[in-house]
């Protein structure tokens, strides 16, 4: 087997934490995957992974092996690239925000594939936190402020949103004219979790040009973009969303807007990948393309996402 090949197996076990997972990833048998890393610690002379019933994890040459394995994988593709000019092929997965990949770039995905046929794209969808390198996923889109630094993030897109509730709320709770009468009259909220640990997303408000964090009483909390807004029907409480996530409720009088005049902070949308990690060309071609329509997309300018 290419040295390479044994390379790229190895690395990609390491990151999977199991044999099986990494053997789906490549497309290939299991015994292939074990036979391969068997020769390449045979052929080191030193073992590189210690297996247990439970995950497989690098030794500690199994650890300085994976770094360097990573860095000669990612120079030899890109030195490929430069100089075939080969268009990219290969595996990509990629994790993606559900409501924005069903809405926008799922529908616009026959246009990648056709520019770039050789690329066979794994694509998950979700809210939660992803761990790209564990996971095996070359990159995520996500919305929010970046706050894990072991990623580079690429803004692409700027989302505006609007703070809703359903006509059932607003005729038991008042529609508030200001932030004071949030607490005046007694309103709540939706708690949304986000992040690795399920931390507690307050309702902001652009006031005078200055942000504004406001805690409600929440009575039920859930980390799902589906289900947040779906609580905001049953008339559960406020919640801030997307402004074309609910365009055609609030169109259609099955929510409301509240405070049009103080919106929540616009929200940053962001490709996120691994800050070790030379872009692939597959990688990049595919930032490159989900850059482009998402800029060509009115997210709506007065609201947030």
């Amino acid at each position: 087997m290419d040295r390479f090949e044994e390379m790229r197996n190895f690395v990609r076990v390491v990151e999977r934490k199991s044999f099986t997972k990494a053997a789906s990833d490549l497309l290939i048998p299991r015994a292939t995957m074990t036979n391969s890393i068997q020769r390449l610690e045979d052929r080191l002379g030193t073992r590189l992974l210690e297996r247990t019933t439970r995950t497989v994890k690098p030794t500690h040459d199994g650890e300085a092996y994976y770094q360097r394995c990573v860095r000669i994988l990612a120079d030899l593709e890109e030195a490929d690239g430069s100089f075939t000019n080969a268009d990219p092929k290969g595996l990509l997965r990629v994790n993606l925000q559900g409501t924005l990949a069903r809405t926008f770039i799922i529908p616009a995905l026959g246009v990648f594939q056709d520019r770039y046929p050789g690329i066979d794209l794994v694509l998950a969808d979700g809210d939660r936190y992803v761990d790209l390198v564990h996971e095996g996923f070359d990159c995520v889109l996500r919305s929010g402020d970046l706050a894990n630094s072991s990623m580079i993030g690429r803004r692409v897109a700027l989302l505006h949103e609007a703070t809703v509730a359903s006509p059932d709320y607003i005729a038991r709770f008042g529609l508030p004219e200001s932030l004071d009468d949030l607490e005046r009259q007694g309103h709540q909220m939706v708690c949304f979790l986000s992040g690795a640990d399920d931390k507690p997303i307050p309702l902001d408000f652009i006031v005078n040009g200055k942000l504004r964090e406001i805690m409600l009483p929440a009575s039920i909390s859930v980390t799902g973009a589906d289900s947040y807004v779906a609580c905001a029907g049953a008339g559960l409480g406020l919640i801030q969303v997307p402004r074309y996530r609910v365009a055609e409720d609030l169109k259609a009088g099955r929510l409301i807007e509240v405070l049009p005049d103080t919106p929540p902070d616009p929200m940053p949308v962001s490709i996120l990948y691994p800050q070790n990690r030379q872009l692939s060309a597959r990688v990049r071609v595919f930032v490159d393309w989900l850059s482009d329509v998402l800029a060509g997309i009115d997210f709506g300018g007065s609201g947030r996402a």
